[in-house]
């Protein structure tokens, strides 16, 4: 098998695992207890959240540990709606946010907040003076992505805080960084943030676990309780075995050392997709370097071509985002790309493991589907 869908999800290191193993089998005790087994388990509950905190250049009682990047955005968005609602009635976002953030502004707008949803342009790009233009004193909350999980597309999110400070607003900046944690450089003081969302099976840790960065002083109120963990934040026995297998995840990130190689995989598997009659990219040159999305020129849907690269030639990639689960893409469409492009389009998604091998395979795959099912 070929795994090319890695904004899905990535591989689990074989460190990761075997510290969730000895988590489950050895060192079980809950953290919260004061015998011997609680207080071990308890250690490498600090020592996880120190590694964390590390990553993000933080402090570690800063971190909130999470069951990952939809719920730290949940608790993000709820809490500091329910923190400021009386202040202000105004939230920022974008189109282009992952349905975790979209699903949750929704939901807020019915409870009579306004939302405003920043348009993109062609590229994905969202700007600064759509930004400026939009925050107002009345605004609560700006949320957005750092890293579009569809296309790739940087946004300009350290711009935010000034927007804010201009405007006078007494907003929280939350910014999703799932798709950037581990991979480029997040610096919450550097952008701004008062709230971050990370996970940790976006850098080869395990799926069922995340974290919600929460700036010192930025005040919050929890959505759910029943327990003094996290601060009250996110009561309930922390899931130690997972938190333990983020804090080594963290551990082997090594951005510096891998940088050149993911720069190198990208720009290969551009020249080589564009040398495919009819295949354009919709992910812009400044775009990520672990994101492609490109359109494919065949009678079938992408989903189609999904399952078919997966069924001949071994090779997963996707079509949009997992959490949608195959539904037209709500990114590309606010691109306002033409609906064959939409319905034609799929992802590639590199990591630190994706070879110059993988991306001849894809190539070959793509090139002979475009011979074979030419639209």
């Amino acid at each position: 098998m070929i795994y090319l869908d890695n904004s899905a999800t990535t591989i689990p290191e074989k460190a990761v695992a075997d510290e969730i193993y000895n988590m489950l089998t050895a060192n079980f005790g809950n953290p919260s207890s004061f015998h011997k087994a609680g207080l071990d388990a308890n250690a490498k509950l600090r020592k996880a959240r120190q590694s964390v905190a590390n990553l993000l250049g933080c402090e570690s009682e800063e971190i909130c540990f999470t069951s990952g990047g939809t719920e730290a955005n949940n608790l993000a968005i709820l809490g500091a709606a329910a923190a400021l609602g009386r202040r202000g009635k105004r939230i920022v976002t974008t189109a282009i946010e992952h349905e975790s953030v979209l699903q949750t502004v929704d939901e807020l707008e019915k409870q009579g907040f306004e939302v405003i949803r920043l348009m993109p342009d062609k590229e994905g790009n969202i700007s600064k003076a759509q930004i400026a233009e939009a925050v107002n004193a009345d605004t609560i909350l700006v949320t957005m992505m750092y890293v579009n999980n569809e296309v790739g597309t940087v946004l300009p999110v350290e711009f935010i805080k000034k927007a804010v400070q201009k405007a006078g607003a007494p907003a929280l900046v939350h910014i999703d960084c799932v798709q950037a944690f581990g991979k480029i450089p997040v610096r919450p003081s550097k952008l701004g943030a008062d709230l971050v969302s990370v996970t940790a099976h976006k850098i080869h840790g395990a799926k069922g676990v995340g974290a919600l960065y929460v700036k010192k002083g930025a005040r919050i109120l929890p959505r759910q309780f029943g327990g003094e963990q996290e601060k009250k934040l996110r009561p309930g026995t922390e899931a130690i075995p997972l938190i333990a297998g983020f804090g080594k995840a963290c551990e082997l990130c090594s951005l510096d050392s891998i940088a050149q190689h993911m720069a190198q995989i990208n720009a290969y598997a551009r020249q080589k997709l564009l040398e495919i009659e009819g295949v354009t990219l919709n992910s812009p040159d400044s775009a990520s370097d672990y994101i492609i999305n490109f359109y494919v020129p065949v009678f079938m849907t992408s989903q189609t071509v999904v399952q078919h690269l997966s069924s001949k030639y071994g090779i997963c990639i996707s079509n949009g985002s997992a959490c949608a689960k195959g539904k037209k893409s709500h990114v590309l469409t606010a691109m306002k790309l033409p609906d064959k492009t939409i319905e034609r389009s799929v992802r590639v998604s590199f990591s630190r493991h994706t070879t110059q091998e993988d991306i001849d395979a894809l190539v070959t795959a793509i090139k002979e589907t475009v011979e074979n099912y030419h639209i």
